[in-house]
């Protein structure tokens, strides 16, 4: 009897010591949410790190917000709060089956902004995503930012159009769309050429680090995602833009041309070209020291 009641003393005072060990404990976590949920049954990945103001980034195709690591290592000690938000269908965020268009990440990207409660942010998209971060701004009137940043920018019309000659022609669009969905490893495998100025820009482990996030998006979200892209033409949207855009662009961009840079800047007035003279389209690696810096300047004017 003795026994049974010191073994229950015993874990009695186990028991309270945990409790109060864990209860008086300072948290080391700041108790930002990594997953948020964007509509019913679908969450989004968040990387959310620092402290002021605020810039707010949107990854390319299709790659995740893992792609600004160098971004974040920077910028979070700079007396920034960055925070890179993966599009649905990408990286770690959810994968539903449903539309992956301009419009639906644009909704997304507002629910992510407000549930943070983020305000004067600077709004930040590469490739693909430039034209996420466009569409947004002129669809919501610049909600949450204050200033606009284009990266290698897929806009504002990555296809060949009248009056628009210099992006994709639509029979090597249709074959990219056919590709994704036949030759996928391939296609991205490829990428590695494509995307720096020249060999030896980027070294073999970034290039393989980029493909591996590249293979993690849904093969689904991202033949549907190139689709829209393929058919979006934001060249009517851009006189709407009257927040300060800074167009960080690659004068040796194989993917998407210098000649967008050009005509993103005609149309938005209060724009001006940042030229990347050593970079293709992995500006943010080639010259992650400029990018970073620039970004840094443009944010603090």
């Amino acid at each position: 009897m003795k026994k049974s009641i010191l073994a229950i003393a015993i874990l009695v005072f186990l028991f309270t010591n945990v409790v109060f060990s864990q209860s008086n404990r300072k948290p080391a976590s700041a108790g930002r949410l990594e997953y948020i949920e964007v509509e019913k049954n679908v969450k989004l990945h968040v990387t959310d790190l620092g402290e002021g103001q605020p810039i707010v980034l949107i990854h390319g195709w299709p790659l995740s917000d893992e792609m600004y690591e160098y971004q974040y290592q920077y910028l979070s000690r700079k007396g920034f709060r960055v925070i890179g938000i993966t599009l649905r269908g990408f990286g770690k965020s959810d994968k539903p089956y449903g539309r992956y268009d301009f419009d639906v990440f644009s909704d997304d990207i507002k629910v992510v902004l407000e549930k943070l409660k983020i305000e004067n942010a600077v709004l930040g998209g590469f490739s693909m995503g430039g034209a996420v971060v466009i569409h947004y701004v002129t669809k919501y009137n610049a909600a949450h930012i204050s200033k606009l940043a284009l990266f290698g920018a897929a806009a504002p019309s990555w296809r060949q159009r009248e009056g628009s000659p210099f992006g994709i022609s639509e029979a090597d669009g249709n074959g990219l769309v056919l590709q994704t969905m036949t030759a996928r490893q391939d296609l991205i495998a490829g990428f590695g050429a494509a995307f720096p100025a020249k060999e030896g820009n980027i070294s073999k482990n970034v290039e393989k680090w980029l493909e591996n996030i590249n293979l993690e998006a849904s093969p689904y979200a991202i033949t549907e995602s190139i689709k829209a892209l393929l058919n979006l033409d934001l060249r009517p949207q851009l006189p709407k833009i009257s927040i300060p855009v800074a167009i960080f662009h690659g004068t040796q961009d194989k993917l998407c041309s210098f000649e967008f840079a050009n005509e993103l800047n005609k149309g938005i007035k209060n724009s001006r070209i940042i030229r990347f003279e050593n970079s293709g389209h992995a500006l943010f690696v080639e010259e992650s020291e400029k990018f970073n810096t620039e970004l840094e300047k443009f944010a603090k004017q």
